[in-house]
């Protein structure tokens, strides 16, 4: 495939996680702070955000599956997950968080279980879409072009 053509499927393929509410504006900022001189800062910021969710995940999972669930340290894993996941840009991500965390106030088990499942896929989604969107501009890259910007 041309240059040309994995510059358009770029934009669209990035125009449509925004259309999806996958993203918000932060990614976009994110994006921006990459430059010549830290060509892989999108990458590896959100390398290490996948790095640090599926430990959260798993440390959420144990915690509301426990007989008696503290709901501070629920609380403590959704509001770091929340964070981490508003500075990548990962909205729908966010939003279950938020989610979570109301039910922990009500400190209601079921519906942060549910709540649960619906971070998982959310979480699950964006990181497949991102991992899509990274080959898409080594692509680019390797095709000798430069990684197109969303106006």
């Amino acid at each position: 495939m041309e240059v040309g053509q994995l510059q358009r499927r770029f934009l669209e393929y990035t125009a449509s996680l925004f259309n999806q509410g996958l993203l918000d504006g932060q990614f976009q900022q994110l994006q921006q702070l990459q430059d010549e001189s830290n060509p892989d800062f999108v990458v590896e910021v959100v390398s290490l955000f996948f790095e640090d969710s599926e430990k959260l995940l798993h440390d959420l999972t144990i915690a509301i599956g426990q007989q008696t669930v503290d709901f501070k340290k629920v609380d403590a894993y959704v509001h770091q997950f929340k964070g981490s996941s508003s500075s990548i840009g990962a909205q729908r991500v966010r939003n279950a968080c938020i989610a979570i965390r109301s039910f922990c106030e009500e400190q209601n088990v079921e519906a942060c279980m549910r709540c649960l499942l619906q971070l998982k896929q959310e979480y699950s989604l964006v990181k497949d879409k991102l991992q899509d969107l990274f080959r898409l501009e080594q692509q680019i890259v390797e095709a000798g072009g430069a990684v197109p910007m969303l106006e």
